[in-house]
């Protein structure tokens, strides 16, 4: 059976170089995508991000000069979740595109919570890269 996919992006106003490196380090996480989950931590290699549910690991694909920023997340319940994810080079600026795959049984009210929660992390990361604070401009 075919999975249900939703492509969600943003345009943001930085070369892709600069927002794949900060989306690719799972570091920043808690600035864009809070609903993932609270604090990050790196354990031997790993990274692990504290969700309401208990601890999650997160296996971010190698870096790569392609834009990928596919990732697993491996919930507290055991269950892999594949998130595709990438940035691509739109002139001077990037698009971000999350592939939001429906997950067995979900119902249509959850897929478009989903949704919503997905459209609100693009939109913080774009508001994140594009504020001055986050410039790499020396002082």
């Amino acid at each position: 059976m075919a999975t249900e996919s939703r492509h969600l992006s943003v345009h943001i106003d930085r070369p892709v170089a600069e927002v794949y490196a900060f989306a690719s380090d799972p570091a920043n996480l808690p600035r864009w995508a809070p609903g993932l989950g609270g604090s990050v931590t790196r354990e031997s290699g790993d990274w692990f991000v504290d969700t309401p549910e208990g601890r999650a690991r997160l296996t971010f694909a190698p870096a790569n000069e392609y834009g990928v920023l596919d990732h697993e997340v491996r919930t507290p319940s055991g269950e892999t979740v594949y998130v595709p994810l990438r940035a691509i080079a739109d002139g001077d600026g990037t698009e971000v595109v999350f592939s939001l795959r429906r997950g067995p049984g979900m119902s249509d009210t959850e897929y478009e919570r989903d949704t919503a929660l997905v459209e609100s992390d693009l939109a913080r990361l774009k508001a994140v890269l594009e504020s001055a604070e986050q410039s790499h401009h020396p002082d």
